[in-house]
């Protein structure tokens, strides 16, 4: 059992050889504006399928770097909250 936390804390989950959260955010975005192109003005879907695959050679890239890049995106959409203060001071304080 011990095993199985360390592989997941080490070897963090990736899609492709990306880490998976923007792995999954940059096909969610480019895939429905190729779809949207496609059926409005009639594009060629193969500029959006190398945009695509550009766009996950750089996760894969980012993702080589720094492997935990889906746990940061995470953690500071956690932390990115603006808090109210109690009391009068400057700044934001991590206060209730």
């Amino acid at each position: 059992m011990r095993d199985i936390i360390l592989k997941a804390v080490a070897n963090p989950p990736k899609l492709f050889w990306a880490p998976i959260l923007p792995a999954a955010l940059n096909g969610g975005l480019q895939m429905p504006f190729m779809f949207i192109a496609m059926a409005f003005w009639n594009a060629n879907p193969l500029i959006f399928v190398i945009t695509i695959i550009l766009g996950h050679m750089i996760m894969v890239g980012l993702g080589a770097r720094d492997p935990h890049l889906s746990g940061m995106i995470q953690a500071f959409g956690a932390t990115n909250v603006v808090s109210t203060n109690l009391y009068r001071v400057k700044g934001h304080k991590f206060e209730p």
